[in-house]
């Protein structure tokens, strides 16, 4: 804060912990003075362990972020020992998916570890309320007021007929019957279209989680497709979303109209499917066809919605004129933060406008 040494006129030192912390903070942030951490992994793996010590998790994050950046730490992850001691986020696994067709041999297995706590971190917060989001809304969405025998929701029909009870009789009498709809029907298509550039990073680590989720919902039927200047398929992977992150590759070119019509030979019943587009809309093929697929689409009777980021890191950079066209057809072009996206999925399913001024009240 003052510039260290002598340089900041007060004559006095810093001592025991606090000369520690400002010996890491130096490190990274004061190259012009004697800071860096040099290349070997010991140094590596010896700062890493103090900022942990003496700095909180929100912090030893941003440092992590700003040492990828900074010190070119991104090369001293390919060893498993600085892998080791990095504190696991999001972005640490952003990097180690950019970095995974570099990785040698002896660092996989950490890096897979690494990614693999995340991600079961995530599924602790966010799964389960996902699962119930979605759960209750498929619940409301296919009952039906002409039911068979098998599908009467007994309970919800002596609620709604109480009115007509007949004290004589002892019963009610159910001038509306209320069901479920038919039990295990595939009630609900899912596709995640996820934009592999790598702008897009922290999103794919989210939707990657959240697609696992979904497919383990069995009303929904979900597939996950990703695209460069190519379009993989990645469903039969969603069983596990460490394996689904790996074959990731980010980085590359961008055709978003070639992968919306891979997207829609997917779909079998549009108003039955929700497609979810996790782009920034810069296109780098033709920018007209990509609009016109859009609009086929959403003619066609598919929710599609775009999301411009599925991360927390803050405003992203989009495509604003292509956004803008979007909702101009009708199609919600947004940033939705991870805690959002269960009732975003809740309002999709139940046909609702998706707005997102009206998400949690924001």
């Amino acid at each position: 804060m003052l510039g260290g040494g002598e340089s900041d006129g007060t004559g006095y030192g810093l001592e025991t912990i606090d000369l520690a912390k400002d010996s890491a903070l130096e490190a990274l942030y004061d190259q012009q003075r004697k800071g860096g951490l040099g290349p070997s992994s010991p140094n590596v793996s010896r700062w890493l362990g103090d900022i942990r010590t003496y700095f909180p998790q929100s912090v030893v994050q941003v440092m992590q972020k700003d040492a990828m950046d900074r010190l070119d730490l991104k090369s001293m992850l390919l060893e498993p020992e600085s892998l080791q001691a990095v504190q696991p986020d999001v972005h640490l696994v952003s990097t180690l998916l950019s970095l995974s067709r570099v990785l040698p041999a002896r660092t996989r297995d950490t890096a897979r570890q690494v990614v693999r706590a995340v991600v079961e971190d995530l599924e602790k917060r966010l799964a389960s309320p996902l699962r119930q989001a979605v759960s209750g809304s498929l619940a409301r969405s296919v009952r039906n007021r002409r039911p068979k025998l098998r599908e009467v929701d007994w309970n919800a029909t002596i609620k709604a007929n109480l009115r007509h009870y007949q004290a004589e009789l002892g019963t009610v009498i159910p001038e509306t019957m209320i069901g479920f709809g038919r039990r295990g029907q595939s009630l609900k298509n899912v596709i995640l279209c996820l934009d592999q550039s790598g702008s897009m990073a922290s999103s794919i680590v989210y939707a990657g989680v959240f697609g696992a989720t979904l497919a383990s919902i069995p009303a929904l039927k979900t597939s996950v497709v990703c695209f460069d200047t190519s379009v993989v398929d990645l469903t039969g992977l969603l069983s596990d979303p460490v394996e689904l992150l790996f074959s990731v590759q980010l980085g590359g070119g961008t055709d978003i109209e070639q992968a919306l019509r891979y997207c829609q030979s997917l779909v079998r019943s549009p108003s039955d499917t929700i497609l979810l587009l996790i782009s920034d809309l810069i296109e780098g093929g033709d920018n007209d066809k990509f609009l016109k697929r859009a609009a086929d689409i959403k003619q066609s009777g598919v929710n599609l919605v775009c999301l411009l980021a599925l991360s927390d890191e803050g405003r992203p950079m989009f495509h604003a004129k292509n956004a803008a066209h979007l909702a101009s057809l009708d199609i919600p072009a947004f940033a939705c933060t991870p805690e959002h996206f269960p009732e975003l999925m809740s309002r999709a399913i139940k046909g609702q406008v998706l707005d997102p001024e009206q998400l949690s009240g924001k």
